[in-house]
């Protein structure tokens, strides 16, 4: 989060959605949502890294107090002990000072909450969980979150591997935005990139001329391995991105790179 090219969307979520206008923070931006909304943001954000569910802010001074404070959370609420998990560890702390270690009691308070509650614990996983959770440390201040968003949104899903040097694709698309691009697209300019190595403005160009959602070809979020996913609003979601996709291929302006 401490990336000039990265940012969070910290979400409160809700059966309704909060009239509430997102905040600037520090790393990201806060607002509320329902959670149709929240699906949505993560479809459809160009800029964000990831989306973050806030579940707890607490004071904790050394490791015990971080223990504590995590398993007073109703993990078990939120996702099955079928499911796998990974700590994600974030920010600076005055008295945390290994994150290593910190994300070590994070683990233990999150599986002997499983474990007292229902007798079992769930799997960590660390390179493909289904539930990253991710702690922020600020000073003596924690915030732990589920990322709704199962790893970093610059991920759109269209790469096979990586390349040399790459640009985020996140980045791309918040430099093209600054650019003026979409308003140049809606016109029929051209966008042209002579020195475009992977393609990556040209591709985020694509997706913004044609309306294409950006998480669409995504396999898998972390808010699809929570309790209360709705898998009929989420397919709503991808149908209707589909749509607005074959139409906006029929206007794509030149591109060229």
């Amino acid at each position: 989060m401490a990336a000039s090219d990265s940012i969070a969307l910290f979400l409160s979520c809700g059966r309704r959605l909060l009239r509430q206008q997102p905040r600037e923070q520090n790393g990201g931006v806060a607002c509320s949502a329902d959670w149709p909304t929240a699906y949505r943001l993560c479809l459809w954000s160009r800029l964000a890294s990831r989306v973050l569910l806030p579940l707890g802010r607490f004071e904790a001074l050394d490791a015990e107090q971080l223990y504590a404070g995590a398993k007073a959370i109703d993990w078990p609420g939120w996702f099955s002990a079928n499911r796998s998990f990974a700590v994600e560890v974030a920010g600076r702390s005055n008295t945390l000072t290994h994150s290593h270690f910190a994300a070590l009691k994070l683990k233990d308070a999150i599986a002997d909450r499983f474990r007292d509650d229902h007798g079992r614990r769930p799997d960590v996983n660390a390179d493909d969980p289904d539930v990253p959770v991710h702690l922020h440390l600020n000073a003596s201040r924690v915030n732990l979150s589920l990322d709704l968003s199962g790893g970093s949104l610059h991920r759109r899903g269209y790469r096979t591997k990586g390349a040399a040097a790459p640009l985020k694709e996140t980045l791309a698309a918040a430099i093209l935005l600054r650019s003026g691009w979409p308003e140049v697209a809606q016109r029929g300019g051209a966008l042209v990139d002579p020195l475009c190595g992977s393609g990556t403005l040209v591709i985020e160009g694509a997706f913004m001329a044609a309306d294409i959602a950006p998480g669409l070809e995504r396999e898998r979020y972390g808010f699809q391995s929570l309790r209360n996913y709705d898998r009929a609003v989420w397919d709503g979601l991808l149908a209707e991105a589909r749509e607005r996709r074959k139409a906006g291929l029929e206007k794509l302006p030149p591109l060229l790179g």
